[in-house]
């Protein structure tokens, strides 16, 4: 008779850098986050700063979690953060069948290598975030979370099935707007991906943000591709060529110059609507608005259901159809001890933090 075959536990490495095992854990993530790749967090690191360490639970000789971590705070404090932009959200990569006893090591490792750590912003439900609140329940972690925004999404496929989508009305007001638009200049559409995504295109992007209302009215820090803003991250993750398949941009030329951008990152059936912009002298004839939809409808044409606005700006946002989708959040994880004990006084001040407050009957509110 054959012996049942023996349980391997899983074992957690500590590794310095972002690891080439973060590429192997995305590949077989939730398809929503297979752009968690080691060139994701690279190019964070590149751009903002820090000096990475990665948590890698392997269990039977196989990589099936992946958390890379920064310092957060003063050193002393050995308390880490996950790096990354600031879109769309700061996670790990999970495989798709990881279990409980893979999240407990993740911790187990995480109390021998940091003070605690934060994930996030991320959104509630996200594969990480399930699996660390069982753990850290199981562990006796504190996990304190901090309320941010509520997130947007449209889900495309539903509505067509209901009727029509994008509405008759819709499609007349957008094809009255590009007859002005060509009434003033040569409108050209096209799409970037793959690649396409060259220097020259970055360049073009960052040129509409710096022709666009973002430059007349802020500093520009919160710009996605020019020099003063995000823009060496973008560039930096593009280097990898999954990613670069992944990010997508719709841009209209006037007369062979870029005026207006949509720029998103295409998971599976999924689109991260990441950026809109355009050049404000094209203000009056609602570039932007033209632009998006012909880049949804490109979207659904392509297999895609479902578009994730993020945050904010809730108003266009339900004009086009999306509904409140989940809450994002920021999450600090203590261990067991000091402190959890000091995460008890500190939670109040924590949650204050955030940029809004949860609702009464937010679940996560009571944690």
């Amino acid at each position: 008779m054959l012996s049942p075959p023996v349980a391997i536990a899983p074992i957690v490495r500590v590794v310095d850098g972002i690891p080439a095992s973060v590429d192997a854990v995305a590949a077989e993530a939730r398809e929503t986050h297979r752009f968690l790749r080691r060139q994701w967090y690279a190019a964070a690191i590149d751009s903002y700063g820090g000096s990475a360490r990665t948590l890698v639970v392997e269990r039977d000789g196989r990589a099936v979690i992946a958390l890379p971590l920064i310092g957060l705070g003063p050193a002393w404090l050995r308390i880490g953060q996950v790096p990354g932009c600031y879109w769309p959200f700061r996670s790990g990569p999970v495989a798709v069948d990881a279990g409980a006893a893979d999240f407990v090591a993740l911790l187990d490792g995480a109390r021998r290598a940091t003070r605690g750590f934060r994930i996030g912003p991320v959104y509630d439900g996200d594969p990480l975030l399930v699996g660390l609140q069982a753990a850290a329940d199981a562990r006796g972690w504190r996990a304190l979370p901090r309320f941010i925004a509520d997130s947007y999404l449209l889900d495309m496929a539903a509505l067509r099935a209901e009727g029509v989508w994008p509405r008759n009305s819709t499609l007349r007001k957008n094809r009255f707007l590009e007859k002005h638009l060509a009434g003033i200049g040569t409108p050209g559409w096209s799409f970037v991906t793959g690649h396409d995504w060259t220097a020259e295109a970055f360049d073009s992007l960052a040129a509409i943000e710096n022709a666009s209302w973002i430059a007349e009215r802020t500093d520009g820090r919160d710009a996605k591709f020019t020099a003063a803003g995000h823009g060496g991250f973008w560039r930096k993750a593009a280097t990898d060529p999954v990613i670069a398949d992944m990010l997508w941009a719709a841009v209209l030329r006037m007369d062979g110059q870029p005026a207006a951008f949509s720029f998103d990152l295409n998971a599976g059936t999924l689109k991260y609507a990441i950026a809109n912009s355009y050049d404000v002298r094209f203000a009056k004839h609602s570039p932007g608005r033209v632009l998006y939809y012909r880049n949804l409808v490109r979207a659904l044409d392509d297999g895609m259901t479902q578009v994730d606005w993020g945050a904010g700006d809730s108003g266009y946002k339900r004009v086009i159809g999306a509904d409140r989708g989940p809450a994002i959040r920021d999450w600090l994880f203590l261990p067991p001890g000091l402190p959890a004990l000091a995460g008890r006084w500190f939670a109040g001040r924590w949650a204050g933090s955030g940029h809004a407050v949860a609702s009464d009957d937010d679940p996560a509110a009571a944690q």
